[in-house]
């Protein structure tokens, strides 16, 4: 894969209220979306670092309404760190503003930029290493969707529209394969059998926020163990990050979107279906985590679709696969022939054992409730 060049950080720095002289930035590898950067900066004997990132603005059309969302979410959380006498420069993101005052720079060839304090003492884990951090970032998670249903003001604003609308999904697979661009659903035809037979599923969680039966929330709406810092001395989750996608939406998106990916056994895009599956003793983590933080504010609706939300958002992310797949690997990146059938092939075989231990699945929730 051919490297990005590495931009001048050193002029980018300059647009924003940093103090003191620049050293060094490199490349934070970690990330699909947007490019991340950490750079150093030298002030009264001290060594202070920062994170730079350009926003995918072909991802996120309107970035200043993303800035928007991730201001007013980062202020009121500061507040809420502060009454609670927690330490809001490592609790919650900080953004640093640019010398004009706003959130972000823009450069003269129409690149968005933010910058926010890097947070010490703390990391993101890619892989499970220790299953009290599973609980730990599923507690914050539920802490952080907690917190954002007092969050006052109008409703923020929705960053990637019809993000998880699962009705609309199942209407894209639907012309997909009607309209079979890529000449492949012939080939795939137990797997789309497969998402036929749950049509009713799409609208579950849709139908119900629709109805008022399901409340709308603020949600983060990408739940990945990597977006929950974890603190070096105590194991402990002290801030979500990754903002770009906090918007209204449903709990029930995150929490079945967590168990996705925190659950699985393989890998999302692993060849081998017999490695794939779903681990209920990590189910079991997310489930306490997650309710320690977030029982109280939960409605019985929320609470009885947790289980089910796991299966749905598995089974919404193998739509999404299949109908890349059929339009001619259009939206995700892939690395290989059928790099989408692979991916979708192992969210099918997930959301089959979830359905079969469904009953175990809520035993779980009920133990937690």
């Amino acid at each position: 894969m051919e490297k990005k060049p590495m931009p001048d950080l050193k002029a980018i720095c300059e647009a924003f209220t940093v103090e003191g002289r620049w050293v060094s930035s490199c490349p934070i590898p970690s990330g699909h979306i947007n490019d991340t950067y950490c750079s150093k900066f030298e002030a009264d004997g001290r060594l202070i670092k920062y994170v730079n990132q350009r926003i995918n603005h072909l991802v996120f059309r309107e970035p200043e309404k993303l800035m928007e969302n991730i201001e007013r979410v980062t202020r009121f959380a500061r507040e809420q760190i502060v009454a609670a006498n927690g330490d809001p420069l490592r609790e919650t993101l900080n953004i640093v503003p640019a010398r004009d005052g706003k959130s972000f720079h823009v450069t003269p060839e129409d690149a968005y930029w933010r910058m926010f304090r890097y947070i010490d003492g703390a990391r993101t884990y890619d892989k499970v290493e220790d299953l009290r951090h599973v609980y730990s970032a599923s507690r914050a998670f539920g802490a952080f969707q907690k917190m954002l249903s007092r969050l006052p003001g109008g409703r923020l604003h929705e960053t990637i529209p019809n993000f998880h609308h699962t009705r609309k999904r199942y209407e894209a697979f639907l012309a997909a394969v009607g309209k079979d661009a890529a000449r492949r659903a012939a080939d795939v035809k137990p797997e789309i059998a497969f998402v036929l037979e749950r049509e009713k599923d799409a609208g579950v969680i849709v139908d119900g926020l629709a109805a008022g039966r399901i409340p709308e929330r603020v949600t983060h709406n990408d739940t990945k163990l990597n977006n929950v810092m974890i603190d070096d001395r105590t194991g402990e989750g002290i801030c979500v990050i990754d903002l770009d996608t906090v918007m209204p939406g449903s709990v029930l998106y995150d929490f079945g979107d967590s168990v996705r990916l925190g659950a699985a056994t393989a890998a999302e895009d692993e060849r081998d279906l017999s490695q794939v599956g779903f681990d209920l003793g990590l189910f079991d983590r997310l489930a306490e985590g997650y309710l320690d933080a977030a029982r109280e504010f939960l409605t019985d609706e929320e609470v009885r679709l947790l289980a089910f939300s796991a299966k749905l958002l598995t089974l919404e992310c193998g739509v999404r696969f299949l109908t890349d797949h059929l339009n001619g690997d259009v939206y995700f990146k892939i690395h290989r022939d059928g790099h989408n059938l692979d991916r979708c092939r192992t969210q099918f075989k997930m959301v089959a054992e979830m359905e079969r231990r469904m009953d175990e699945m809520q035993a779980v929730v009920d133990k937690y409730r």
